[in-house]
């Protein structure tokens, strides 16, 4: 019997779920959209890189770490014909073990991503505060969305958020 081939770690992740809570937020100006399914950049005629806050577990069981919070993950917006989106979201590893985790995600999903097809639609939006940059340094070694070219803290340059 041949070996079993063994998938990839998946790098980064689309929140399907947290639909809803970005829905509402462009209901209040009058947008309708809905989720784009197909993780693809084909067809997409707008895309942004940001990032938004999440908190990561390790999911070695034999590594000890608590787990950690990060105010950068990276994530890439996209636009589609037809009042379609979708977010892909990137994974960051553990620095104890090196372990790749998926996010859990905060409001700061939903109001990102809406913000950003407000400002695409045409509306007027005021920038939202941002409540404080992060003292520890960044590890793009352990971002996945800098080993993509999606981070926009890569190289330890703070370039925005919104």
């Amino acid at each position: 019997m041949p070996p079993r081939k063994q998938n990839p770690e998946r790098r980064w992740s689309m929140y399907r779920q947290l639909h809803d809570d970005v829905s509402r937020l462009l209901e209040e100006e009058g947008l309708y959209f809905t989720f784009n399914k197909k993780d693809t950049d084909e067809g997409c005629h707008r895309s942004y890189d940001t990032n938004i806050t999440g908190r990561f577990i390790c999911r070695n069981k034999k590594c000890g770490s608590p787990g950690w919070s990060s105010k950068m993950v990276a994530i890439t917006i996209r636009m589609y014909p037809g009042a379609r989106y979708n977010a892909r979201v990137y994974h960051q590893s553990c620095k104890s073990c090196n372990c790749l985790s998926r996010p859990l995600l905060n409001d700061t999903y939903a109001e990102r991503i809406a913000y950003r097809i407000k400002k695409w639609n045409g509306i007027e939006v005021e920038t939202p505060h941002y409540s404080g940059n992060s003292e520890l340094p960044h590890n793009e070694d352990l971002c996945e969305g800098c080993k993509a070219g999606h981070c926009k803290r890569r190289n330890n340059g703070f370039i925005g958020y919104y």
